[in-house]
């Protein structure tokens, strides 16, 4: 089934051109092949050598249609061969790119070497993006993200106790970190360390600092990666034991990390969100193309009113996600002050996805559980978005000061001008 994709009208030219792109090479390059390049996320069987070689071949011949089309990496800038998409557009693009499961890798946004690079490029000196940036924009480098800790709250960033001590010209780290993504194939992390006077109070932002530590350092111990919903994966526990790197593997000012990180949260909530959606619409293709050929007890279930139901509040859940982020997007694209509407979106849009999801799921049946759909898998990515980046009940405390505060200045809430 191709995804249907018409120009918006009121959007810039440019957001319309890279929207069509885009699902010109989804329709026409992946979802025909899409059981061949991501048949390991379906939980199918691991392919033999030769499959392995069409699958490489298959994914290197989409990726060069991709750059010829102006759209690999759009979250980086043109001098570092990016697509050079501004936040809006880049955001409009989500939503086409997430409709194929594993489709932003063949992109070339692959989390978390892309977040990473964004991080680089804006706070990285330019010794920095020489050794580290540059080999990791060409895949000659992997990437990890070390932030959360197992002791520790990770909706808290300032509760970290990781440290990082000067001596002489280099830090030494120690620490205990989990869920430090893609922790197998590193080649590097980058470290969130509590920085200057770590014994003192953790209501502080300005003792966070981003450090880069090369994976082969001594003291870096990965002890394995975590099970998620069963599975294997690459979200590593990792002990961190006198580790010595210079001082120069310091990102920015001492002191920055925490707006680094809030940086590369920010506008990654809103690209996650939408990336359900484009999930979401995948979801609700499946569910109403079942509801038009499956018949149940006398005729097509399109025709029961349950399955109308599921199909109009789906409706209601996708139009509902889609319109609330992309007005946290232009708030953010604008300059606007978007902290509350980028939390009300990101409170949203997974609950929303679950029950898009979970509706596709029922009508489909026992199919729905099963790898033969992508279904399984999107419903396990909705539950853990709302604990990723923040969960619901962090971002709810957040909305409601936000609010109070404003009416605490004599002012009440303009819901026309967020």
């Amino acid at each position: 089934m191709a995804m249907n994709v018409q120009s918006i009208p009121g959007v810039t030219e440019r957001i319309n051109q890279v929207r069509l792109l885009t699902a010109e090479i989804i329709n026409k390059e992946i979802l025909p092949n899409e059981n061949t390049l991501f048949a390991w996320r379906m939980g199918g069987r691991s392919p033999s050598d030769s499959e392995k070689e069409h699958i490489r071949e298959l994914r290197e011949d989409i990726k060069a249609k991709v750059k010829q089309a102006g759209l690999w990496a759009p979250h980086l800038p043109e001098e570092y061969g990016g697509a050079g998409l501004n936040f809006l557009e880049h955001a409009y693009m989500n939503e086409v790119l997430a409709y194929a499961q594993g489709a932003a890798a063949l992109f070339g946004v692959v989390a978390p070497n892309s977040g990473n690079q964004n991080i680089l490029v804006k706070y990285g000196t330019e010794e920095q993006k020489k050794k580290w940036l540059l080999p990791l924009i060409a895949g000659e480098l992997e990437s990890g993200f070390s932030m959360t800790e197992p002791d520790n709250a990770g909706s808290d960033p300032r509760s970290i106790k990781t440290t990082a001590r000067k001596d002489g010209d280099e830090w030494v780290i120690n620490g205990h970190k989990w869920f430090t993504s893609n922790g197998i194939r590193a080649d590097f992390f980058i470290v969130m360390c509590r920085t200057e006077d770590p014994s003192g109070p953790a209501d502080r932002n300005d003792k966070m600092t981003q450090i880069i530590v090369p994976a082969k350092t001594p003291g870096v111990n990965v002890i394995r990666g975590i099970p998620v919903w069963g599975r294997e994966s690459d979200h590593c526990e990792i002990i961190y034991e006198d580790v010595r790197v210079p001082l120069s593997n310091q990102l920015g000012a001492t002191g920055s990390g925490h707006q680094a990180a809030q940086d590369r949260l920010g506008a990654g909530r809103i690209y996650h969100c939408m990336n359900s959606i484009g999930q979401m619409w995948r979801a609700f293709d499946l569910m109403v193309e079942r509801s038009t050929s499956r018949e149940v007890h006398g005729g097509l279930l399109e025709s029961k009113q349950f399955i109308q139901g599921f199909i109009a509040d789906s409706y209601i859940d996708i139009q509902t996600a889609r319109l609330l982020t992309l007005h946290a997007a232009e708030r953010i694209d604008t300059g606007l002050d978007a902290r509350t509407d980028i939390s009300a979106t990101k409170i949203y849009v997974p609950a929303a996805y679950s029950r898009v999801v979970d509706r596709a799921i029922q009508v489909w049946g026992g199919a729905g559980v099963s790898g033969d759909l992508p279904l399984a898998a999107m419903y396990q990515g909705a539950r853990t978005l709302r604990l990723a980046d923040g969960p619901d009940e962090v971002h709810k405390i957040l909305i409601a000061k936000n609010v109070l505060k404003r009416h605490h200045a004599g002012e009440y809430w303009d819901f026309g001008n967020g």
